[in-house]
């Protein structure tokens, strides 16, 4: 039954606190009153911290694009000098030679689970999209995952069961950034943090659950710059743990290193979360976005080429992988690859073996760097992934002894954009655009994870591209063919790119969400104030 169709269960709330979502099926289940409550505890706990630790981004990042430079934090220094390690992984965090990313509709979540893969990365937030149906309804599938009661059955009457002849994915949920508010769920007359809300309710229904099956409640978190939001985490595991009743130390967070600010932050982050710490991962395309939004405004020298033209064996993009490995081998920790964006195609061969080996290719590098196992996003690329680790590790379950002591990486070299080849193309310029543009309108409808030209694509591409438009627009920057990137270049690029969807959709364009999107695109392409993620001002528009 549609969702407007529906009728809303009566919800039982706690005192001071208000739901506002419409009817999802499950949601019962899910905002029960006691997770509720819990839920309201967390944001009473924690969620002043959080908004002095958003304030403090704003004036460092101002602070950095004044200075032109970010350095390793002096008063951090006796521990990256100190003698520490992360707490051991349990038995199921041990091997991630392949992990398998998504996000948690119904469909996805068998797909993923069955796939092969070590580990599932269960996606509320980049490959998502908080619509309210997403938010409850990805709580739902997991809870039913994790009970093995999961199934679908496709529009087209094919059905999907979780398989019981094979190990099953183990998850690791990856709630939204401590940037995000949930706007259906208020506490005290205030929307609550959307990571608390994430986190909340999939910790207080899952977290006994998972442990009587030999697992945990484990956690990727994304969007870190500072080891004080690392140290807030933490704090929030300790006091859930407390709250529920399970031992200290039962969480275990993979942090993913996809700011700039947090990449001369690693081991501060890892001491901080060292209780509770798995590992780190390259969050390659959310970095690069970091990068740009972090110095967009300090000069031509911070200017990057084309997003084509940035791969990670850029100097700047690989002393930060290496860093990466090096820093969580040191303490114990796991270093996780990041995403190959090529998906394969089952109807064009010529597509799927490009993909195939440009995987391939991008694996073969992180194993030969010392990862100990990497991300793909579609259960076909699973074995290219294994195959390649499974070369470089033998017998181990991992790299952690590769200490890769030969690496030494200054600020200098991770701040290193000027050293990087290639230019800006009026074709990079379109397919800025074009990407932007059909992301946020398949965002818009509820699918936060899209495939354009055998690309994956989430918010994180999405952010590169609008963001490389107000950087080439502000800095005036001129393409290879010496024009000028002007907003009004840019006004008219989009103009014709929506032409060209009108023309492809025909009378279906009226039902797709083009025109909002192209509103969303120019407010975080071209307004004098950047804003700080695109999915905020595209949040707003939803409609749900």
């Amino acid at each position: 039954m549609p969702a407007d169709q529906q009728t809303q269960p009566a919800l039982e709330t706690p005192e001071g606190v208000a739901v506002t979502g419409g009817p999802v099926e499950g949601i019962e289940q899910i905002l029960t009153p006691e997770a509720l409550a819990f839920v309201a505890a967390l944001h009473r706990e924690f969620a002043g911290r959080r908004d002095e630790l958003l304030a403090a981004r704003r004036s460092r990042r101002e602070q950095a694009a004044r200075a032109g430079r970010l350095d390793f934090l002096p008063e951090t220094a006796h521990i990256r000098e100190g003698d520490w390690r992360v707490a051991p992984a349990p038995a199921d965090l041990v091997d991630r030679r392949v992990e398998m990313t998504g996000p948690t509709d119904r469909k996805m979540t068998i797909n993923a689970l069955n796939s092969g893969a070590r580990v599932w990365l269960a996606d509320m937030e980049d490959a998502s999209t908080p619509h309210w149906s997403n938010v409850i309804g990805g709580q739902v599938n997991l809870r039913d995952a994790i009970r093995r009661t999961i199934g679908f059955t496709s529009p087209e009457g094919k059905s999907y069961e979780l398989r019981t002849d094979q190990r099953l994915a183990t998850i690791v949920m990856r709630p939204r950034g401590w940037h995000f508010d949930e706007k259906h769920v208020a506490v005290d007359g205030t929307p609550v943090v959307g990571a608390l809300v994430d986190f909340g309710l999939y910790f207080f229904h899952n977290a006994k659950e998972l442990l009587a099956r030999g697992s945990g409640p484990y956690f990727y978190l994304p969007k870190t710059e500072s080891h004080l939001e690392a140290r807030l985490w933490n704090d929030v595991f300790t006091y859930a743990e407390r709250e529920l009743g399970i031992e200290h130390g039962t969480v275990r967070a993979t942090v993913l290193i996809e700011t700039i600010p947090a990449a001369f932050e690693m081991e501060e982050i890892l001491y901080e979360l060292r209780e509770h710490a798995s590992g780190l991962n390259a969050g390659r395309w959310d970095y690069l976005f970091s990068i740009i939004k972090y110095f967009r405004d300090a000069g031509p020298e911070f200017v990057l080429p084309d997003r084509a033209s940035v791969p990670m064996t850029t100097p700047f993009m690989r002393a930060y992988a290496e860093l990466l490995v090096r820093t969580c081998h040191k303490r114990g920790a796991f270093a996780i690859g990041g995403m190959s964006a090529f998906i394969p195609s089952r109807r064009d061969e010529e597509v799927n073996a490009r993909a195939f080996e440009q995987v391939r290719k991008d694996k073969e590098r992180e194993a030969g760097q010392g990862f100990d196992g990497s991300w793909v996003a579609h259960p076909d690329l699973v074995p290219v992934c294994e195959e390649v680790f499974d070369r470089a590790l033998g017998d181990r379950p991992n790299q952690l002894d590769n200490l890769r002591d030969d690496v030494s990486v200054t600020p200098a070299d991770l701040l290193d954009l000027a050293s990087t080849e290639g230019g800006i193309t009026r074709e990079g310029l379109r397919t800025n655009i074009e990407v932007a543009l059909l992301y946020l309108e398949s965002w818009l409808r509820g699918n936060g994870a899209v495939g354009i030209h055998n690309l994956m694509e989430d918010a994180a591409t999405a952010e590169i591209s609008r963001s490389q438009i107000w950087q080439w627009v502000h800095n005036g920057s001129q393409l290879e063919d010496g024009t000028t990137v002007t907003a009004d270049l840019v006004r008219q690029v989009l103009a014709d790119e929506l032409d060209r969807f009108r023309e492809q959709f025909g009378d279906a364009y009226q039902d797709r969400e083009f025109d909002t999107a192209a509103t969303v695109f120019e407010q975080v392409a071209l307004a004098e104030d950047f804003a700080d993620f695109l999915t905020l001002p595209a949040y707003e528009a939803v409609a749900e």
